[in-house]
């Protein structure tokens, strides 16, 4: 994984490539988190096989790529009538591909500019609420994260408590979308050795390049707000 899901931890994937190589290691790298937002040298590092979700770099739903090292092969799961080099049978998605491309043309030309005002809008937000949540944790590496993350916990408040006072006005979290049907606690989180009580005040957070200062600031509003009012609720004394 190039990039973490839930908090937005960049992992030194150049460095596991190059222990990938000295041991003659084929490398599988998911980087459906980090293409469009952070470099990626798919050569140059030594990945063997690169997994990409379009959506994640403003492309359509439904559409993704699994990007081959030249002279290796998969065994396929679908069979028929030996599509992509016999390794996925099956009829293309021609316009998904097209636009797959295209948002990765884009990508190459805007990342950078674009990657800078997002990190800018991020951190405004994570200033914002942490001087109005007294408490207020941030998750992850702040030094190592993807821009548009923001990963938070308010100890002690019922992440669901406050999803729900807000949930048809800002579109948040409590984890990642892939474990949405789990009722679980995070396991990013409790590998994080987090505490219980961080981990069930945990928020996930996503700003793209389409996001504005005033959504930004309507962000704030609303989540500071509600996180206040569930604290008010539970703790009459707070």
């Amino acid at each position: 994984m190039a990039a973490n899901n839930e908090i937005g931890n960049i992992y030194p994937i150049q460095a596991i490539g190059q222990i990938a190589q000295r041991y003659d290691t084929q490398f599988l790298c998911d980087a459906s988190q980090a293409v469009g937002k952070i470099p990626i040298q798919f050569e140059d590092w030594g990945i063997t096989y690169l997994a990409i979700s379009a959506h994640k770099l403003y492309a359509s739903k439904g559409v993704g790529a699994l990007v081959v090292r030249k002279g290796y092969h998969l065994e396929p799961l679908m069979f028929g009538g030996g599509h992509q080099q016999g390794m996925r049978s099956g009829t293309l998605n021609v316009p998904g591909s097209v636009g797959l491309g295209e948002a990765c043309r884009l990508r190459s030309l805007e990342m950078a500019a674009d990657e800078k005002a997002i990190a800018a809008k991020r951190n405004r937000l994570q200033a914002l609420l942490t001087e109005k949540i007294a408490n207020l944790v941030v998750n992850g590496d702040e030094l190592h994260r993807l821009a548009g993350n923001l990963h938070i916990s308010v100890p002690e408040i019922p992440n669901t408590a406050v999803i729900a006072r807000i949930r048809h006005r800002l579109a948040i979290s409590t984890g990642s979308a892939c474990s949405s049907g789990v009722e679980a606690p995070s396991h990013v989180l409790q590998a994080l050795g987090l505490d219980s009580n961080v981990v069930d005040g945990a928020f996930r957070i996503g700003l793209g390049k389409f996001t504005t200062d005033a959504e930004v600031d309507q962000a704030f509003e609303l989540l500071s707000n509600a996180i206040i009012q569930v604290q008010k609720a539970l703790y009459p004394v707070f």
